[in-house]
C-alpha cells in the first residue's frame, strides 16, 4: 500500500530514457470520482462531473503528456445494475473498454465503505487475468486518517478474498491534489514501452461537438430533481462559424437540443418563464467558450422523446 505523502516524485531523468505509452481506464461505481480524477491528471477539464451518479455516458479519453511517458486515460461510465436499455449499453461499453486497455484503475471512494457494488466490479475484474489492476482510493480529503486506513485494509482484503492482487493501492484526492502526481507516476510505470500515441499538447481525442454537448448536459444537471439526470440527453445539431464576421471578432453558432422523456421534465428544464434554460445556456456557453477559445452564440431548445432510454431507435439517434 502507498502511504499518503507529499514527497516529490523522481524526475524523468532519474528514471532513465525509456519511454512508455498506453491506455488506462478508470472504473468503479457511479459517482466514485473517476471523472474528477481524470481531469486532475490531464490538468484540464475533459470529462464532465456532477454530484449526480451516472453522469458519464461516453468513454472520454484524456491524454497525460510526460517526458517519460504518454498516458491515455479512458474515463468510463459507472458500472451499475441496469434498469434500461441505455444502462445495459453503458455497462457493455465499460466491459469492452476493459479488454482494450493496458491498465485498469478501480476507483473506490474513501468516504463510503466497500459494498456489494464494489465487490461485484472486483469479481468481474478478477476474471481479467493479464491486465494490471490498480486500486485508487479517491476522495481522501473527506475522511480522517483512521477511516482511510480502514478503507485501504478493506480494499486489500477484497482482492485477497477474490484471489487476485492489486498492482498498487493508491489513496488520492483529486480535489486537493494530494498524490495526483503519484497516481500518474505509478500508472506510467505500468505502461508498455513505446512512442507517444498522440501529438504533444493534445489533451483529448473527444470530438468538440460531443464535448460541447456534454458541457450543456452538465449545466442542465445542476440543481434538478433526482429523476432528471438519467432522462436528459443533449445533441448538437449544428456548430458553424457565423458568416460575414471580421477575422478579429469571430462568433461560433451552436444549436443544440436537450431531450427529455416526459412533458413534466421539459417544464423542469425550461423553468418559470424560461429562466432555468436561460441560466443553463449562460453557464454552458462560458464553458464552451473556454473549451474552444472563441466567442459562442448558444441556441438551446428542449424536446420530448418519450421513453428514449428504452427505445433502440431513439438511442441510436441520440448517439448511444
Amino acid at each position: 500500500m502507498r502511504p499518503m505523502s507529499d514527497r516529490p516524485t523522481p524526475s524523468a531523468a532519474t528514471r532513465g530514457a525509456v519511454h512508455r505509452s498506453g491506455f488506462a481506464c478508470f472504473v468503479g461505481r457511479p459517482n466514485a470520482g473517476k471523472s474528477t480524477l481524470t481531469n486532475a491528471l490531464v490538468g484540464t477539464k475533459v470529462a464532465i462531473t456532477s454530484g449526480r451518479p451516472q453522469t458519464t455516458r461516453h468513454t472520454v479519453r484524456g491524454i497525460v503528456h510526460r517526458p517519460d511517458a504518454q498516458l491515455v486515460l479512458v474515463d468510463t461510465p459507472g458500472l451499475h445494475k441496469p434498469r434500461t436499455l441505455l444502462g445495459q449499453r453503458l455497462n457493455d461499453l465499460v466491459r469492452t473498454t476493459w479488454a482494450e486497455v493496458d491498465i485498469i484503475g478501480f476507483c473506490l471512494p474513501a468516504d463510503q465503505k466497500v459494498g456489494p457494488g464494489d465487490r461485484f466490479i472486483a469479481k468481474e475484474l478478477a476474471e481479467v487475468r493479464k491486465t494490471p489492476k490498480v486500486a485508487v482510493v479517491t476522495k481522501t480529503d473527506l475522511v480522517d486518517k483512521k477511516t482511510l486506513a480502514e478503507q485501504l485494509v478493506a480494499v486489500q482484503q477484497m482482492a485477497t478474498d477474490l484471489g487476485f492482487e492489486w498492482a498498487e493501492i493508491i489513496p488520492v484526492s483529486a480535489v486537493s491534489g494530494a498524490q495526483v502526481g503519484l497516481v500518474a507516476d505509478l500508472l506510467a510505470k505500468l505502461l508498455p514501452e513505446g512512442p507517444p500515441l498522440y501529438p504533444d499538447g493534445e489533451l483529448t481525442d473527444e470530438p468538440e461537438q460531443i464535448m460541447a454537448a456534454e458541457l450543456i448536459r452538465e449545466a442542465a444537471l445542476e440543481g434538478v430533481r433526482d429523476e432528471l439526470p438519467h432522462s436528459l440527453a443533449v445533441v448538437i445539431e449544428e456548430m458553424i462559424p457565423r458568416e460575414d464576421r471580421p477575422a478579429d471578432k469571430p462568433l461560433l453558432d451552436v444549436h443544440a437540443y436537450l431531450y427529455v422523456e416526459r412533458p413534466s421534465q421539459k417544464a423542469i428544464v425550461i423553468g418559470a418563464k424560461g429562466a432555468r434554460l436561460k441560466d443553463v445556456g449562460t453557464r454552458a456557453r462560458k464553458q464552451i467558450e473556454a473549451l474552444l477559445g472563441t466567442p459562442v452564440y448558444l441556441d438551446l431548445h428542449v424536446k420530448v422523446a418519450k421513453d428514449w432510454q428504452r427505445d433502440p431507435k431513439q438511442l441510436r439517434r441520440l448517439g448511444f
